[in-house]
């Protein structure tokens, strides 16, 4: 059975004569370790029905391109197989996802969703709650603590969530365990769009194309995993020295795979506990609170997208200091093909352009660096969020938007006082050589 606190009820429609339970998998792209999955087995099995899965392939997802679609498409490929051998028929369509879900709703006796945090993904099922029959069952899997049983309201910083998080940890450190389907629907007629050819399929969507995919990384459960056990059985004893050195492969590498749903964290914690790593608490930190103080963060916070997003006290601050003398401006262009004269950032720059991947570390400190050479922090703000969004696989995240909020103050404290940065947090290139070999990391990523 799954845990009651993940459940939530969408809408107040009674159950209807239908001819199957839909499962409307979104950001849960995955079919292991997938509470909203299981729940619709449950569910399916419980009412003698079919369980058909339906996902709506949107090509006006907000500042996707074909660097993420691709990425994504190689998941579901993965994905749709995966239902097949089970028995479930999958139903992938090109259409906006609430608009097919309500489509597929009309023959159904009741629909199970996931959850998302995001502006438009909290949209979507709003749409579909209001526009279908029966009851829409949202199921949250994408988190390791229900977010709003963590906290009903937006926090802080991770201390102030920590405490919450772990009084109840214990109760979601558990295995999911799954029924298996007494139907076989994957023989049902449905027409389903064909994305066996990944490159043909995202080259037919109405996109940005200008961002290439990267060789660095391949989207699947499968590669999850792959990634996983590697970083558990090579890399986790010295995470705790190594997740700050940019130079060393010492971190999971598991954001992209988290973003698109490709692997659960709760999987993850649990394989990470399972190890009996001395350091696995450090990762667990990571992993848990400081990802779910994220997605606190834009699901309580409706400006998360904006400048106005941030603490009152570190906006106040950054505006005294707007007219401050800056020894460097540079435009949107000037960054984006990393032509500053900061051999550290330009490096960092280049690396999520080449990789779709910034290491956390460097992160930060190119956030600082965009405001501190932007003519306002406002335009800096929608630069440094442009700039993660277009090219990280894990932009457009609760994760990415947290993370430049936390540039400009979000989820840290005042400091002392200084020009442009007011009491809001400074980081230096000086600061990057005390903590690491900067100048291999630039050498290593100059091209």
């Amino acid at each position: 059975m799954i845990d009651e606190t993940r459940i939530k009820p969408l809408n107040r429609k009674h159950l209807t004569e239908g001819k199957y339970v839909l499962y409307w998998m979104q950001a849960s792209q995955r079919v292991e370790y997938n509470h909203a999955l299981a729940f619709a087995i449950e569910q399916s099995n419980q009412r003698k029905l079919p369980l058909i899965v339906y996902f709506g392939l949107t090509d006006g997802f907000p500042e996707a391109n074909e660097r993420h679609y691709f990425f994504m498409i190689e998941g579901l490929k993965e994905v749709q197989q995966a239902f097949h051998s089970r028995g479930i028929g999958c139903v992938i369509e090109q259409i906006s996802p609430e608009i097919g879900a309500v489509k597929f709703a009309k023959n159904a006796s009741l629909v199970v969703c996931d959850r998302g945090y995001l502006k438009i993904q909290k949209q979507w099922r709003k749409y579909v709650a209001e526009h279908i029959d029966c009851p829409l069952l949202q199921v949250e899997s994408d988190v390791v603590v229900p977010i709003e049983r963590a906290s009903n309201k937006e926090e802080y910083s991770a201390a102030t969530l920590r405490r919450k998080i772990l009084r109840m940890l214990y109760k979601y450190l558990v295995p999911l365990s799954e029924e298996t389907p007494k139907i076989d629907s994957s023989r049902l007629e449905f027409e389903s769009h064909g994305i066996s050819d990944t490159t043909r399929t995202v080259s037919a969507l109405n996109i940005d194309h200008s961002v290439k995919p990267v060789a660095s990384f391949h989207g699947g459960t499968s590669e999850a995993k792959k990634r996983l056990e590697e970083f558990i059985s090579k890399k986790l004893d010295r995470y705790g020295d190594l997740r700050n050195d940019p130079n060393e492969d010492g971190l999971s590498n598991m954001s992209p795979y988290l973003h698109f749903g490709q692997i659960s964290p709760l999987e993850i914690a649990l394989e990470v506990i399972k190890s009996g790593s001395g350091v696995k608490d450090a990762y667990l930190e990571e992993l848990i609170v400081r990802r779910e103080l994220s997605i606190n963060y834009v699901y309580y916070n409706q400006k998360y997208e904006s400048f106005e997003g941030i603490p009152a006290w570190a906006k106040k601050t950054l505006l005294e200091h707007k007219n401050d003398n800056r020894a460097y401006i540079y435009s949107l262009q000037d960054l984006e093909n990393a032509v500053t004269h900061d051999y550290y950032w330009n490096a960092a720059q280049k690396e999520m352009l080449n990789t779709g991947k910034m290491h956390g570390y460097m992160r930060m400190y190119w956030g600082k660096k965009i405001l501190e050479w932007s003519t306002e922090p406002e335009k800096a703000y929608q630069t440094a969020l442009y700039l993660n969004n277009k090219y990280e696989l894990d932009g457009r995240d609760p994760n990415g938007f947290a993370g430049v909020a936390w540039c400009f103050g979000k989820h840290d404290r005042p400091w002392a006082t200084r020009p442009i940065f007011g009491n809001v947090r400074f980081m230096s290139s000086e600061g990057l050589r005390r903590k690491f070999d900067a100048d291999l990391y630039a050498t290593r990523h100059s091209q």
